[in-house]
C-alpha cells in the first residue's frame, strides 16, 4: 500500500516566530480532524527547522527541509549539510525543485550528490521533476521528465530508490494559479509509474508515492487525489494557510 503524503513547502516565507505559530496551527488542525491515513509534512526555511521540529514532536506532523548541500561539510559558506538538516529534526528533504534548478543552476550532477548525502543521513528525499510551459505546449513533456529521471534517480540502486518520494510539478502551474487538469496530472503520474516499472519492475513502481505539485489547493485536491496514480501533494502557497492546508490533507476523504 503506497503512502499518502501531503507536504507543505513554505519556501522563503514566515519569520521564525510566525513559522512556529503556523506549525502550531497545522498540528492542531491535523490532530483534530486531519485524515489519519495521510502523512503530513511541513518544510520550513532552514532557520526554522529546529523550532518547528520541536513544535511538531509527538504529533502526526513530520518535518522536512527544502534543500541540502551537495557536500557533507567544509568551506562552503552559506550551505546547510544533510547532517545538519537531520540533526535539526528533519525526516524529509526536498531535492530538485524547479526553483532550485532555474534560479540556482542546479544540475542533475549536483542533484546526484545531494541525493547521496540525503541517503547517507537517513533522510527521505522528495525528488521533484516537471516541465516548463514551452515543453508542454510542444507535447514533449514525457521525454523531458524521463530525461530528468534517467539522469538522477534512475541511476540509484533499487534499495535506495525504494526510499524516496517523487513529486511531479508542472513548472507552468507553480505559483501561477494554473493547475494541471486531473486528467493531465493522472497522465503524467501514470507515465512516471510506468517508467519506474520499466526500470525497477512493477512491484517497485506500485510502492513509490508520486505527489502532485502546482497550485493544488483545498478546492481541487479531491479531484486531483481521486486519480489512481496521484498519492498526495507537494503544496506551496496553500500550505501557509492552516485551513486550506487541512482541506488538502483531507482531499482523499470520500
Amino acid at each position: 500500500m503506497r503512502k499518502k503524503i501531503v507536504a507543505g513547502n513554505w519556501k522563503c516565507n514566515t519569520t521564525v516566530p510566525a513559522g512556529v505559530e503556523l506549525a502550531k496551527a497545522v498540528v492542531a488542525a491535523v490532530n483534530a480532524s486531519g485524515d489519519p491515513e495521510v502523512e503530513v509534512v511541513v518544510c520550513p526555511p532552514f532557520v526554522h527547522l529546529t523550532s518547528v521540529a520541536a513544535e511538531v514532536t509527538g504529533s502526526r506532523v513530520r518535518t522536512g527541509a527544502q534543500n541540502c548541500a551537495a557536500e557533507p561539510k567544509g568551506a562552503f559558506t552559506g550551505e546547510v549539510s544533510a547532517e545538519m538538516v537531520k540533526s535539526a529534526g528533519a525526516e524529509y528533504v526536498i531535492l530538485g525543485h524547479s526553483e532550485r534548478r532555474e534560479y540556482y543552476g542546479e544540475t542533475s550532477a549536483t542533484l546526484n550528490k545531494k541525493l547521496a548525502q540525503a541517503f547517507a543521513q537517513g533522510l527521505t528525499p522528495v525528488y521533484c521533476c516537471g516541465e516548463p510551459l514551452p515543453v508542454r505546449e510542444a507535447g514533449s513533456q514525457n521525454e523531458f521528465v524521463k530525461k530528468q529521471l534517467d539522469e538522477t534517480i534512475f541511476l540509484l540502486p533499487e534499495a535506495d530508490f525504494r526510499k524516496l518520494v517523487i513529486a511531479y510539478e508542472p513548472i507552468w502551474a507553480i505559483g501561477t494559479g494554473k493547475t494541471a487538469s486531473a486528467a493531465q496530472a493522472q497522465e503524467m503520474h501514470s507515465f512516471i509509474r510506468g517508467a519506474i516499472a520499466d526500470k525497477y519492475g512493477r512491484k517497485v513502481a506500485d510502492e513509490i508515492s508520486i505527489l502532485y505539485g502546482g497550485s493544488c489547493k483545498s478546492s481541487n485536491a479531491k479531484e486531483l487525489f481521486a486519480n489512481p496514480d496521484v498519492d498526495g501533494g507537494l503544496i506551496g502557497g496553500a500550505s501557509l494557510d492552516p485551513a486550506n492546508f487541512l482541506g488538502i490533507v483531507n482531499g482523499f476523504k470520500g
